[in-house]
Formats: C-alpha cells, sequence, structure tokens
C-alpha cells in the first residue's frame, strides 16, 4: 500500500512537473496580446467549437463501447478521455502516454479487462486511422498541387518533398490495416504465438492463460463487427466531423490573425503542424512553433501573424490541459473512493 502511495505520488510530481514545462515553454508575451484581440463573441465561437470536437470525439467512444456491450457513462468517459489527453499532451510524443491509465479507470469502473483493451483500442484506431488518411489525402493533394495559384509548376518541389512524407503515412496505414485483418480473419495465428509466450509462465496463471484472454477479446471484437455495423458506421462519420471541426478550427485561427489562405497554403500549414506532432515533444512544444514559422515563411506571410497563430493555438492547448488535469484529479478522488467503499 506505501509503495502504491508513493508511485501515485510520484506520477503527480512528475505530471504536474511535465505540466509546469510545458506551459513556462509558452509564448505568454504574445499569448496576452492575442487574447486581449479577440472579441467575446470570437472567444465563444472559438470555445464552442473546441467544445464540440470534444463531445464529439467523446460520443464516438461511447458509440464503440455500447457496440462492445460496455457501457460506461457518458460523462464519466468524457471525463476520462481528457484526463488521458492531458497525460498524452506532457508526456514526449503528444499522440499517446494516457492509454494505460484510461483502461485502469475503465478496469476500476466495472469493465472487464479485455473489454477495458478492447473498448480504447477501438477508439484509439478509428482515431489514429482518420488522422493518418486526413493527413495522406492532404499530402497526396500537395502532389497534384491543387489549389497552388502561383502559376509556378515547380512550386510544389520547392516548397517540401511530400513524396518522402507520403512514404511513412502509407507504411504506418498498412501496418494498421494488416493487424486489423490478422486479429480479425487470421486469430489463430495470434494464438499460436500466445501459446508459445504462455508456455514459458506457466507458474503464473494469469500470463498462463493470456491466449484465452486474446481469444475472448477476439471473439468479442468479431461479434460487434458483425451485429453493431450501423454503430461502427457512425463512429467512423463522428471521426470525421471531430476532424471536420479540427480542420475549421485552424482555418477559424487563420481569420483571427489576418490570414485568408487560399486551399493550397492551407494544406501546408496543416501538413506542416501535424508532422510536427509526431516528433517526440511534450504538447509540441518547440516542433508547432517551428513548423508555423517555416511555412508562413515558405508562404510569404507575416511573422507577425505566425506569432499571433501560435499564441492562439497555445491559449486553447492550456484551457484543454488545465481541464484534463482536473478530470485526472477527479478520476484519482473517484477511484480512490470506490476502493474505499468497497474494502469497508
Amino acid at each position: 500500500m506505501r509503495r502504491a502511495k508513493l508511485f501515485t505520488l510520484l506520477l503527480w510530481l512528475v505530471a504536474l512537473s511535465l505540466g509546469a514545462w510545458t506551459l513556462a515553454q509558452l509564448p505568454l508575451a504574445e499569448i496576452s496580446n492575442s487574447i486581449s484581440s479577440l472579441s467575446t463573441m470570437q472567444w465563444i465561437f472559438w470555445l464552442g467549437l473546441n467544445g464540440m470536437i470534444i463531445l464529439v470525439l467523446g460520443l464516438r467512444w461511447q458509440l464503440l463501447n455500447i457496440a462492445l456491450v460496455a457501457p460506461i457513462r457518458f460523462l464519466r468517459l468524457l471525463a476520462i478521455r481528457q484526463a488521458g489527453q492531458a497525460v498524452s499532451f506532457i508526456t514526449p510524443g503528444p499522440q499517446f502516454g494516457g492509454e494505460p491509465l484510461q483502461v485502469y479507470w475503465l478496469y476500476k469502473y466495472g469493465l472487464p479487462l479485455r473489454k477495458s483493451l478492447l473498448s480504447l483500442g477501438m477508439d484509439r484506431f478509428f482515431e489514429l486511422w482518420i488522422n493518418f488518411s486526413v493527413l495522406l489525402l492532404a499530402v497526396l493533394l500537395l502532389l497534384t498541387g491543387i489549389g497552388d495559384n502561383s502559376g509556378d509548376n515547380n512550386t510544389t518541389h520547392t516548397i517540401g518533398d511530400w513524396q518522402t512524407a507520403m512514404v511513412p503515412l502509407l507504411i504506418f496505414l498498412g501496418l494498421m490495416f494488416s493487424l486489423a485483418w490478422i486479429l480479425i480473419k487470421q486469430p489463430q495465428w495470434i494464438n499460436n504465438r500466445l501459446e508459445r509466450i504462455a508456455a514459458r509462465w506457466q507458474h503464473n496463471h494469469r500470463l498462463n492463460n493470456i491466449n484465452q484472454h486474446w481469444q475472448s477479446l477476439g471473439d468479442d471484437l468479431r461479434i460487434a463487427l458483425r451485429t453493431q455495423k450501423p454503430r461502427f458506421l457512425l463512429a467512423f462519420f463522428l471521426s470525421l466531423l471531430g476532424w471536420a471541426g479540427l480542420l475549421g478550427e485552424l482555418y477559424l485561427i487563420l481569420h483571427f490573425v489576418g490570414i485568408d489562405a487560399d486551399l493550397h497554403s492551407f494544406l501546408i500549414i496543416l501538413v506542416a503542424m501535424r508532422m510536427a506532432l509526431l516528433l517526440p515533444m511534450p504538447g509540441g512544444v518547440g516542433t508547432i512553433e517551428a513548423s508555423v514559422l517555416w511555412s508562413f515563411h515558405t508562404l510569404n506571410l507575416p511573422a507577425s501573424a505566425a506569432l499571433g497563430l501560435i499564441a492562439l493555438m497555445r491559449v486553447r492547448d492550456a484551457i484543454v490541459l488545465i481541464i484534463g488535469l482536473a478530470c485526472l484529479r477527479a478520476s484519482n478522488s473517484t477511484n480512490a473512493q470506490t476502493k474505499a467503499i468497497t474494502e469497508s
């Protein structure tokens, strides 16, 4: 018990230290200027759009849980999602990091471990597949030169080697499809290898039954895919709707800083920023700033607008991070109370 409390305290110290470091790296002077430049209606519309994106993605996860016969109250699930996002934001590589805690909370709230893993895995699969597919589509559009009004046929090549950027996206999407195909169509291939692993841990009854747990997980997934197609299609639609919100938010922020970007310029800024988020820096601190400054310089857009864009994005990140840390604290408190009631 003491070791568990010490470990929890250590996690909180690390999380708060990383959160404080992330906030300290934000362009505070530019943030202050950008905040004062927005009207009340702009604030309401912008924050409302971000709130809508969060609700849509939370609803997608709720739909996947229902499809897997693993219902959890929507507000609780939303808090788990935001808490996990906060942890992911302050860990190196803001795409991952909070998943173990999310699985832990799902399990503590009553889901079997295999359904907790499957629920989160499905949500992450939808999110990553849509994210990388949209990014790949944007790169392909840049390769075709669509929306480029410069009149220079070599503009695409001078701005960046988009073919090189496309290769890792194709590889990642290929790996995701391969994993899904093996899990659904070739479960025995995985079971055979899990049996070999389990044979080495016969003294541990949990690890010895790992292949059985995996078989149950695969069965749950195949049953859901066979009987819950409408919900999966709706989850796919919600993923697209969430991305439409993200694109709309970027366009809105560009409008706030006085940039009326055409399609080609918008795609360059978008791809540069999303690629920067893949680099292993907490919250993309430094990489996002560099990508925005590079894209604005390449497109001959004013540096002041680039700084304003960075500042507004970091305002949003700071708000989401603070909310996520509050959800993290609330989730830990709820788990502690639940554990105390169970033990009593």
